[in-house]
C-alpha cells in the first residue's frame, strides 16, 4: 500500500511508527509531519484543511489510503473530498465528524441509541446556562459545543468559573455550551475502528487530563496515559462494544452517515455503571502513543478494511508488554505556550533501554537543531513488562531532555488503579 497520513502531532508520530514497520506499506507519505517523523516516511508541505489539496496531493502520489490523523480536517471535510476521487479514507466524513464537531450532536445521537451518558442541557443563552448550573449543582461540569483541542472542558465546584467558561462558549460566533450532571468514578479511553457497519475495540487505556500532578490545574489535551489497565473489568471492551461503539455505529448507519475510521469513547466507569463522556472521531493523543506500541497486528490492514467497510471477522493480537507515555509541554501550556526554545538531549533519551520519543510540537532549524513549536512539545514512551517498568523507562528517557521552562506530570501511572 502506498499511505498519505495528514498531521503534525504525537499522534500522528505514533501512527507513523506503527505504519512503517508495517511490511504492507511500500510508501508513507506524511503531511505536513514534524521532524521526529522525518525518517519515517516522505514529509510534504500541504494544508490539511484544504480538501482539494489533499485529494490532488493523493492522486498524485498514486496513494491507496489516506489516513486523517486530526480531527479538524475532518470536521472541514476533507474526508469527503478525498472520497470523490475514489482514494480510500480512514477518517469519517463531515456529517459523521459531528460526533465530536458538536456535544450537543453527539448527545442526541447517544439518546436515540440508548447509550448511557450524562444528563445534560445544550444552552444557547447565559439565562439558560444559569439554570443548567442551578439544576445539576457542584461540582459543574461546562463543555463548549464545538471543537477546543481537548481544552473545552471546565469541571470545577466554583459557579463564578463554571459560568465564565459558559459565557466564553457562547460569545463564540453559533456558540453553544453543553451543561451536564458530574460523573464520579475513573475515566477510561477506548478506541474502536468502525468501517460504517462493525466496531473492533482496540485496548483501553488512561489519559491523565490535568496539567499538574495529583490532577490539580486546568484541563489540558492530555498529559500522559498507560495501557494496559490492571484495574479495569476484564470485559470492559467487550461492555462498551455492545452498550456503546455499536449501538452508536449503527444509528449512524440508520440515519445515512455511515461511520467510518476511529471512534473515541471516552467513559466514566460511575457508581451507577459505565457511561459516556465524550466521543472523538479520531485516535486520541496521547493515548494512541501507549495503544499503538502495544499493538502485534499490523496497523495498515486494519485501516484499510475499515476504510473498505471489510473489518468484519477482524481478530487483534496484543503484546503482553505494558506502556506509558508521559508529555513534555512548554513554559505556559495549557495557556499561551512559549515557543522557539532549542530542545536539546532528544538522542540521549532515544538510546534508553526500552523507551523512544514522540515528537509532537517541534520544528527543525536551518541549522539541523530542534526547537520547540507547540503546546504539547514531545512524549516518551517507556515499554516495560509491567506498568511499574515501562514508568521507569519513560522518566528516564524524558529526564535526558533539556527545554527551558518545561514542565510534566511526575504521577503518571504512579499507582496502577482507577485515579487519574
Amino acid at each position: 500500500m502506498n499511505i498519505l497520513l495528514l498531521g503534525s502531532g504525537g499522534r500522528e508520530h505514533a501512527i507513523a511508527r506503527a505504519l512503517s514497520g508495517d511490511p504492507s506499506v511500500s510508501t508513507l507519505v506524511i503531511a505536513p509531519g514534524n521532524p521526529g517523523m522525518a525518517a519515517l516516511g516522505d514529509l510534504v508541505a500541504v494544508d490539511v484543511l484544504d480538501g482539494r489539496a489533499v485529494a490532488d496531493l493523493a492522486a498524485s502520489r498514486g496513494i491507496d489510503l489516506v489516513v486523517v490523523g486530526p480531527e479538524a480536517p475532518l470536521v472541514a471535510g476533507v474526508a469527503d473530498a478525498v472520497r470523490s476521487r475514489g482514494i480510500a479514507v480512514f477518517g469519517p466524513s463531515a456529517a459523521a465528524a459531528r460526533l465530536e464537531g458538536s456535544k450537543a450532536f453527539a448527545k442526541d445521537v447517544m439518546a436515540a441509541a440508548h447509550v448511557p451518558t450524562a444528563a445534560a442541557r445544550v444552552c444557547s443563552t447565559e439565562a439558560e446556562a444559569e439554570a443548567a448550573l442551578a439544576e445539576f449543582g457542584p461540582p459543574h461540569v461546562v463543555k463548549d459545543d464545538g471543537l477546543a483541542a481537548g481544552k473545552g472542558v471546565v469541571v470545577t465546584d466554583s459557579r463564578e468559573e463554571a459560568l465564565a467558561h459558559a459565557r466564553a462558549c457562547l460569545g463564540k460566533p453559533g456558540g453553544a455550551v453543553v451543561i451536564e450532571e458530574f460523573l464520579d468514578g475513573p475515566e477510561v479511553s477506548l478506541f474502536c475502528l468502525c468501517d460504517g457497519h462493525v466496531a473492533v475495540p482496540l485496548q483501553p487505556a488512561q489519559d491523565f487530563k490535568r496539567a499538574y500532578d495529583g490532577g490539580q490545574g486546568p484541563n489540558t489535551g492530555g498529559m500522559g496515559a498507560y495501557s494496559p489497565l490492571p484495574w479495569a473489568p476484564d470485559d470492559l471492551a467487550e461492555d462498551v462494544l455492545a452498550r456503546v461503539a455499536q449501538p452508536v455505529v449503527d444509528e449512524m448507519a440508520r440515519r445515512g452517515t455511515p461511520f467510518v475510521g476511529l471512534l473515541y469513547c471516552g467513559l466514566a466507569l460511575t457508581s451507577r455503571g459505565l457511561r459516556v463522556v465524550e466521543f472523538n472521531v479520531r485516535f486520541g493523543d496521547p493515548e494512541t502513543q501507549c495503544v499503538l506500541a502495544r499493538l502485534v497486528t499490523p496497523l495498515a490492514g486494519l485501516l484499510r478494511d475499515a476504510a473498505c467497510g471489510d473489518l468484519g471477522g477482524a481478530v487483534l493480537a496484543w503484546s503482553e508488554s505494558s506502556a506509558v507515555t508521559v508529555v513534555l509541554a512548554a513554559a505556559g501550556y495549557p495557556g499561551a505556550p512559549r515557543t522557539g526554545d532549542p530542545v536539546r538531549g532528544l538522542g540521549e533519551a532515544e538510546a534508553t533501554d526500552g523507551a523512544y520519543v514522540v515528537h509532537a510540537g517541534t520544528e527543525e532549524r536551518p541549522d539541523g537543531s530542534i526547537v520547540s513549536a507547540g503546546g504539547r512539545v514531545l512524549a516518551t514512551v517507556g515499554i516495560g513488562p509491567s506498568v511499574p517498568e515501562a514508568r521507569d523507562a519513560a522518566y528516564a528517557a524524558l529526564r535526558k531532555i533539556n527545554l527551558e521552562g518545561a514542565h510534566f506530570r511526575g504521577d503518571i501511572a504512579a499507582d496502577v488503579h482507577s485515579s487519574c
